[in-house]
């Protein structure tokens, strides 16, 4: 599941403008911390510009470009912020909630039906086997980790469906910050998975009152 097709579909969905909030801010991140991945971003999007102006249907108004500047607004190139910080904040003055030791979150409260995290683990904390009943979508914006299909540092993205089970372990070094989209919920297995998946039916319930 984690190939470059899916990888470059998300690329393609967010230059198309047809993602929603969740997905939106993580794909917009994913090119900004990744040169690789911005380079695809803007081919699809020149691509989908030529496709708009052949498309007959569409008659483009005669505007020059400071018909669409408003100079009151345009700040120094150096105030800009990536989207991350833009849309949380500084993530050290976050209210970090702690799942256990060593491993922290924060759900962002965005209208959306995917459930847009940020989550923290110290070094060489690992997360028990599993998989998820939608996609997983993560990002590592510090640090990194690895699992049983490679290891991933600062701009590097994973996409998981079902099929995928893993164990994700931060580095021993560094530790990790990811941004994570999951679609629905975890599902742990072994030795404590039926204790992990109760926890996580329970929360699930609270979550949608």
């Amino acid at each position: 599941m984690n190939g470059t097709v899916v990888k470059n579909q998300l690329i393609f969905d967010f230059a198309s403008g047809i993602l929603g909030p969740a997905k939106s801010l993580f794909a917009s991140t994913y090119l900004e911390l990744n040169s690789d991945a911005s380079k695809i971003g803007s081919t699809f999007e020149n691509m989908l510009g030529e496709n708009l102006m052949d498309n007959e249907n569409i008659y483009p108004k005669n505007l020059r470009y400071t018909d669409c500047m408003n100079n009151e607004n345009i700040k120094p190139s150096s105030n800009l912020k990536d989207p991350v910080t833009s849309f949380f904040g500084n993530l050290n003055n976050l209210n970090w909630k702690q799942v256990y030791k060593g491993f922290k979150e924060f759900t962002a409260s965005i209208d959306d039906k995917d459930e847009l995290k940020l989550i923290k683990m110290d070094p060489g904390v690992s997360v028990p086997l599993h998989s998820h009943g939608g996609k997983e979508y993560i990002l590592v914006l510090e640090g990194s980790f690895c699992d049983e299909y490679g290891h991933y540092s600062r701009g590097d993205i994973q996409i998981n469906d079902q099929k995928i089970k893993h164990t994700p372990i931060a580095s021993k070094d560094t530790g990790c910050v990811c941004l994570s989209i999951t679609e629905k919920d975890v599902i742990f297995f072994g030795k404590y998975g039926s204790f992990l998946n109760l926890f996580t039916f329970i929360k699930s319930f609270f979550k949608q009152k």
